[in-house]
């Protein structure tokens, strides 16, 4: 889908539209001026003779027919309706308007898709929502999420309007959490504010500030303190100093979305909404599959009814979060029916290829990459 194609498209459209406007306008202008000269001579003071008013008009007639306002008018918006016209071919040719043939019957669970759909207007901090959609779906266990998601959010506002005392509280309540994930927030947190204290306070206010707050993490993290101390030569004036970098505002985006995103992990749920990411990857993906139901369709082959799609769909790295097992042997993608098996000497191949090679019997069978032997009894499963 060739989006660039379709905003030449549309330039060239509005191009259009901008000179019929304008030649349209000169049209109406010019036929104005014509009337307003003609009416001014008719009110003029010496009172025009019958006479004299007639010939005025036939004047006027004869100038507004040598105008042919009509005709330059329906010149410009047939010219307009004609770019418009392609325009519309365009989008219509380049974007399929019944994108139902890429549906697939799914059995989703619904109770599922409910909370999802509430978490994703939790998530957002749009609690009103998420409630709507509890209360009419009668799914009252999906607002467990509601409460954590809530203080999220508010921490987050707080940090936006650099208020840093909410996501302290929260970081001192969960420390040890965050220590296990190898988090070192509490630090970029402090960082913050020993910059805006160094900025808008005196020296000895921001070694005050450090010695309070930042000399704990002295030992852990020795090259950022003594980045910050030397911070200190500058107070006032950082702006203008080999540590200015320090003063963007990037640092308080970055670390308010580090937080989030830590937030997030606490709670055992992802950063980016799971309803985004369905929505935007179906998005990404729907161009091929069209194509391939098109293809089908010509074959009078159902495609629906493949348990594998013939075609890879490539929706890019963002959306890969489970790795891809194939077969060394057989080359076949892994799958339900046709699991990846470890075999003892750690080599693993799928299920298929395994049964090929004891040739469906409890025989021992040599593995392809090494001098090992094993039975079916002895592979085990691996689950992706």
């Amino acid at each position: 889908m060739e989006l660039s194609s379709i905003k030449d498209a549309f330039d060239r459209v509005a191009k259009k539209q901008k000179l019929s406007s304008s030649k349209s306008q000169e049209v109406v202008d010019q036929v104005g001026r014509e009337i307003e000269q003609a009416l001014a001579t008719i009110q003029s003071p010496h009172d025009p003779s019958i006479l004299d008013q007639k010939s005025i008009l036939t004047e006027l007639k004869s100038k507004l027919n040598a105008i042919g306002a009509l005709q330059q008018l329906e010149g410009s918006h047939k010219e307009w309706n004609q770019s418009l016209s392609k325009y519309q071919k365009l989008l219509e040719k380049l974007f399929n308007p019944d994108i139902s043939k890429a549906y697939r019957n799914v059995d989703f669970d619904t109770h599922i898709i409910n909370q999802i759909i509430a978490s994703h207007f939790y998530r957002q901090g749009l609690s009103d929502l998420g409630d709507s959609i509890i209360n009419e779906a009668g799914e009252p266990e999906a607002t467990a999420l509601r409460s954590q998601f809530l203080e999220m959010h508010k921490i987050i506002e707080a940090m936006r309007g650099r208020n840093i005392q909410p996501a302290l509280s929260w970081v001192t309540a969960n420390q040890e959490r965050l220590a296990k994930i190898g988090s070192n927030l509490e630090l970029k947190i402090h960082t913050l504010q020993f910059v805006d204290v160094l900025q808008t306070g005196t020296r000895a206010d921001a070694l005050k500030y450090a010695r309070t707050y930042l000399s704990p993490f002295a030992s852990i993290n020795k090259d950022e303190f003594q980045k910050l101390m030397g911070c200190l030569l500058y107070a006032g004036r950082l702006a203008n100093s080999p540590y200015s970098e320090l003063i963007s505002s990037t640092h308080w985006e970055m670390t308010t979305e580090e937080l989030a995103r830590q937030f997030c992990t606490l709670m055992g749920q992802s950063y980016e909404s799971p309803l985004s990411m369905a929505v935007a990857a179906g998005v990404a993906g729907l161009p091929t599959l069209l194509k391939l139901a098109n293809v089908m369709a010509a074959k009078k082959q159902e495609w629906q009814e493949m348990k594998q799609l013939p075609v890879p769909v490539d929706l890019g790295k963002e959306f890969q979060f489970h790795s891809i097992f194939v077969c060394p042997v057989s080359r076949d993608q892994g799958s339900d029916e046709n699991p990846p098996m470890l075999l003892p000497c750690s080599h693993v191949l799928c299920k298929q290829s395994i049964a090929k090679l004891s040739k469906n019997s409890t025989r021992t069978f040599k593995c392809p990459y090494c001098p090992a032997e094993a039975t079916v009894a002895h592979c085990r499963q691996l689950y992706f």
